[in-house]
């Protein structure tokens, strides 16, 4: 039996790639691999930090990180592992740290300053936060809550890095759609949008047009398949490939303007465009040109007032008679118009300047022009982040326009937000434009009172449940309400003893013909539509049937959702002291007998 033990072969004796095989096995982790190697030099060997067998724990512990890696470079996987690996304590540091730094406030300009510095390559730090987004169940909502805002930060920031170089560049090298893809990706940061998904998406409704063509004129210079780099001449051949566009684009694939909901931000995101086929003339035309010139045609924007079109040259190539182009509607299916119908279709006569050609910079700047006029229809989280981000863009393409820094400057103001970066752009604005100086001061004066305020306020007002003045309060941080008249859900997240809100919302919410009026426990509540209200204790019940309210804000208070109510984090809990043993007897008592 011993001479039998002895002439089985051990581990160290098996073949490498056998070796290898076993040591990449994914029920091993990262310290059973650190503890094979220090046993004798042949387990060490088969775990040297370039091998396979690091490689492979890299790639399962993070597999999107790979593509960031040449096949063909030397790269040493065990260093890698460790970079990665601190960069996430790293992330979940700073993360934890957000909620007791800024729970208070919004987050301020520099309050991403020590992510900017940070020692490990950004996509390591941004891949520990989506590993947090991407928890599983009701827990952690705090830290998603503030992984989101860093990473919306990181890749914004990342983004307008890639449009200013975009920007920097020959007018010949800058493609209409990456820069469509740039102002989508800035305003959608958090969604996995990249120019070569988008492209490969325009490259299949060409190859379609192709086989339309092919059907056609199987000679077409279109035809081939790497047809991209070639300009036909031939008007009619050119007329060929638009009317196989407008078979595939309009007939087939069913694209079309949305005359319906016009005035819907998505329909200015080209990946929104791409999905839900339809949208706006400016966006349509994007994709229309795009794959027109990947089919040899040139045609050209046109910055046409109120109705984006582009035109397809008739005459001389570079012709500077109006007349001698066919204007394309690409939100009308493809429609050629004459200048006149141009005319037509808006209504009302224009100078020869509207029918010219623009650069890419100027499509861009109507594209932003766009989404900052819907940020401005409304008053909602939803609108000032639209707001935000087009004059974030617009900046970054005309950094000293007057107009759109005083209105950046007001809508921080209006915020309430980032005062000591509303004092930087008034100087700014002052120096551009001492005319100014009226508005200037005004605003200046008054941020200045904002910033002398918050350095006079106290810390946060603890609020207990065995004060006398709260005896009336009968709901409590953390219970899912329903509210009896409106029928809204919503889960409370603050309270007053009283209505303390201003006379004039008083009068304006009609306040006084409530039986009990201003003078009962008011609560401050977010509701499943995304707003944050404040609400009578006589107009809230228990809601019977608790479910989770989507609101944006949630991680700001809550940590978990339990099934029955929210858990408040540790920074609420500091404010409602004695809310939290409140909630889960109350909870007990309602759902646990199935009844109030």
């Amino acid at each position: 039996m011993a001479a039998a033990e002895a002439e089985r072969p051990c581990l160290t004796e098996l073949p490498g790639e056998l070796l290898e095989l076993i040591l990449c096995c994914d029920v091993l982790g990262a310290a059973d691999i650190g503890r094979v190697a220090c046993t004798c030099r042949r387990l060490r060997e088969a775990c040297q930090p370039r091998g396979k067998v690091w490689r492979e724990r890299f790639r399962l512990r993070w597999p999107s990180l790979l593509k960031y890696y040449n096949h063909t470079d030397s790269v040493s996987w065990l260093e890698e592992y460790k970079a990665r690996h601190n960069a996430g304590l790293e992330a979940q540091r700073i993360v934890a740290s957000f909620s007791k730094r800024f729970f208070s406030e919004h987050v301020p300009c520099d309050g991403f300053s020590d992510i900017e510095t940070l020692g490990c390559p950004s996509h390591f730090f941004e891949d520990e936060l989506m590993c947090i987004l991407n928890m599983e169940g009701r827990k952690g909502l705090t830290w998603k809550y503030y992984a989101k805002k860093i990473l919306y930060f990181l890749r914004q920031q990342n983004i307008l890095k890639n449009l200013k170089e975009y920007l920097q560049r020959p007018t010949d090298q800058q493609s209409f759609l990456e820069g469509a893809v740039l102002i989508d990706q800035y305003c959608n940061p958090l969604s996995d949008i990249c120019l070569k998904s988008v492209q490969a998406q325009v490259d299949e409704i060409t190859d379609k047009v192709r086989r339309v063509l092919r059907t056609k004129n199987p000679r077409h210079p279109s035809v081939a398949s790497k047809a991209g780099d070639i300009l036909i001449p031939e008007v009619e051949l050119q007329r060929q490939v638009l009317d196989a566009m407008n078979c595939v684009l309009y007939e087939q694939l069913k694209y079309k303007g949305n005359e319906l909901d016009y005035y819907n931000s998505l329909n200015s995101y080209i990946h929104q465009v791409l999905i839900r086929r339809t949208g706006i003339p400016i966006s349509l035309s994007v994709l229309y040109l795009t794959i027109a010139r990947q089919l040899g045609v040139k045609l050209e924007p046109v910055n046409f007032p109120s109705h984006f079109l582009l035109r397809w040259c008739q005459g001389k190539e570079g012709s500077t008679d109006i007349f001698d182009y066919t204007y394309i509607d690409a939100f009308g299916k493809g429609k050629q118009l004459t200048v006149k119908e141009c005319e037509y279709l808006i209504g009302h006569h224009v100078t020869e300047e509207f029918y010219g050609v623009v650069t890419s910079k100027e499509v861009l700047q109507r594209m932003v022009g766009n989404l900052l006029n819907l940020g401005k229809r409304e008053s909602t989280d939803q609108s000032y982040q639209l707001l935000r981000d087009s004059l974030d863009l617009y900046l970054a393409m005309y950094p000293d326009n007057v107009q759109h820094l005083m209105l950046q400057a007001r809508l921080y103001f209006h915020l309430g937000i980032w005062p000591e970066k509303v004092l930087d752009i008034l100087q700014h604005i002052q120096a551009l434009d001492p005319s100014q100086h009226g508005a200037v001061g005004y605003l200046v004066q008054h941020t200045l009172e904002h910033i002398e305020r918050r350095k006079e306020e106290v810390g946060p007002e603890v609020k207990h449940r065995s004060d006398e003045k709260h005896k009336e309060v009968y709901f409590s941080i953390g219970l899912i309400m329903k509210h009896k008249r409106y029928g809204y859900n919503c889960v409370i997240y603050g309270w007053d003893p009283a209505c303390m809100m201003g006379h004039e919302w008083i009068r304006n919410m009609n306040v006084h013909s409530l039986p009990h009026g201003p003078h009962q426990p008011f609560y401050n509540v977010l509701v499943e539509d995304g707003s944050c209200r404040y609400a009578a204790q006589e107009n809230l019940e228990h809601n019977s049937e608790p479910r989770e309210i989507p609101h944006p804000d949630i991680g700001r208070y809550f940590s978990e959702f339990t099934g029955t109510h929210y858990l408040a984090n540790a920074e609420l809990e500091i404010r409602y002291p004695e809310d939290l043993e409140l909630t889960r007897t109350t909870v007990q008592k309602i759902y646990s007998s199935g009844k109030e």
